[in-house]
């Protein structure tokens, strides 16, 4: 079984599949997350991977005079980010281990990533970082399963650990800050059988897979493909939904 630490930091390995695969965040989920914040916030994009996140942040910033600074712990997904997202700083660390001083943000976003993160450490990091009143902001884009073909789906490529945890009741945050307020956006995708392709060997399961397990979820998946009609150039609708969360630290 592959370690989960392997997961978290294997995306590297497919830096630019991911970034063709995976889709961009509603910017108005950035400007829910932003809501309690500062007017014209210093934020800090928490393993910002290519940058998925980071252009919403920075779509919705653009008007406001924000700063934004990106993280992540892998230089080959920052590689790709600075060649999607120009004239963002970027670091490498994490969401436990911030390149940051203390109280010199007003929001810390995570898009994809919390999961991936202990939540105890995590909270007490980012709190430090964070000026008074300072906002955490979580978000995801999930498939809707509630679909049968996009189940079907999730079902060969395996659950990833972010629909586990959704499954589970959602994210967790600790002290300082309090409960978390949520919101979802619902919207689609519009996918050729290429960028499905991409989507799915960009998830953690699928990069650290054995040979013969990697090409059993390949044929399964094109079995599905061929089933929907994305061949060729040919696009489908992808269902998603966006679950966005934030709070702000108590004390």
């Amino acid at each position: 079984m592959v370690d989960r630490d392997e997961m978290s930091t294997s995306f590297g390995r497919q830096a630019s599949t991911y970034e063709a695969g995976r889709p961009e965040y509603p910017v108005e989920a950035v400007a829910w997350m932003l809501e309690l914040g500062a007017a014209t916030p210093r934020i800090a994009d928490v393993g910002a991977g290519t940058g998925k996140l980071t252009r919403a942040i920075v779509a919705h910033a653009a008007d406001s005079g924000a700063e934004t600074v990106a993280i992540d712990p892998d230089p080959d997904m920052l590689a790709v980010l600075r060649g999607a997202v120009r004239g963002i700083p970027t670091f490498v660390g994490t969401a436990e281990n911030l390149p940051l001083p203390d109280a010199s943000v007003d929001a810390v976003l995570l898009g994809q990533a919390w999961h991936w993160v202990d939540p105890v450490a995590g909270c007490a990091e980012i709190a430090r970082v964070l000026r008074p009143g300072g906002v955490l902001g979580l978000v995801w884009n999930l498939r809707d399963e509630s679909v049968p073909w996009i189940a079907r789906l999730t079902d060969i490529m395996h659950g990833s650990n972010a629909e586990l945890m959704m499954q589970d009741g959602g994210p967790t945050v600790a002290p300082p800050f309090g409960p978390l307020e949520s919101r979802s956006w619902s919207w689609t995708r519009r996918m050729t059988r290429e960028s499905l392709f991409d989507m799915a060997r960009s998830r953690s399961y699928v990069i650290t897979a054995a040979p013969e397990d990697r090409a059993r979820i390949e044929a399964g998946l094109a079995e599905l493909f061929d089933e929907i009609g994305a061949v060729g150039d040919a696009a489908v609708d992808v269902p998603y939904r966006t679950e966005a969360f934030r709070s702000v630290a108590e004390g």
